[in-house]
């Protein structure tokens, strides 16, 4: 991510979006994620926001290092003991079969439609063979701002599911659902869990 006024959204309300997401135990879909890791594995949590996720992949046993964009959410995210935390965009990811995992939760739909398909290859190419892709996103059509003036690339499940495979990841679990964000609107999502 690298839209200025969404950074300085995160930026403004790092505290309130920790409260809004923070939790104690990971929900269904990290907990698929730890699940499928392998004991020790090393993660990347791309775009982590204030590292809760992150946090609670360690307390699982993982290596877990922390990217995001906004340096408050770093600053947040860098009070997770045992992370390593770095602020940084997507274009910075160059890393070549390192990970065993990328969990990428709500974090990429901020980048351009067109940069998709190069960020996916990226992140590719950081997972080791058979390792795991985790991604979140708003479903939809087109690009626009919340009320935030946060920047949103909207996809839809056949849409996304086709970039998944472009890149070369296999979906293995897709979940589709409502909920509310940061702007207090309602808004569909879908989140897979892919095999690389």
């Amino acid at each position: 991510m690298s839209d200025a006024r969404t950074i300085a959204v995160y930026d403004a309300r790092a505290q309130i979006y920790s409260d809004l997401v923070s939790r104690a135990t990971p929900d269904a879909d990290l907990q698929a994620f730890l699940d499928a890791m392998p004991e020790g594995g090393r993660a990347l949590d791309l775009g982590c926001g204030p590292g809760n996720s992150a946090a609670m992949m360690h307390d699982a046993g993982l290596e877990v290092e922390a990217w995001d964009a906004s340096a408050q959410m770093v600053q947040l995210a860098r009070k997770a003991a045992g992370v390593t935390v770095r602020k940084a965009t997507f274009d910075a990811l160059d890393a070549v079969d390192v990970y065993d995992g990328v969990w990428a939760n709500f974090s990429l739909l901020h980048a351009p439609k067109p940069d998709m398909p190069r960020h996916l290859a990226a992140i590719r190419q950081a997972v080791k063979p058979g390792g795991l892709f985790h991604i979140g996103l708003k479903t939809g059509q087109d690009t626009a701002r919340d009320r935030l003036g946060r920047i949103y690339a909207y996809y839809t499940v056949p849409e996304i599911t086709a970039l998944i495979e472009a890149a070369g990841f296999t979906p293995r679990r897709i979940r589709e659902g409502v909920d509310t964000g940061l702007s207090g609107e309602m808004a569909p999502f879908v989140v897979f869990l892919s095999d690389g």
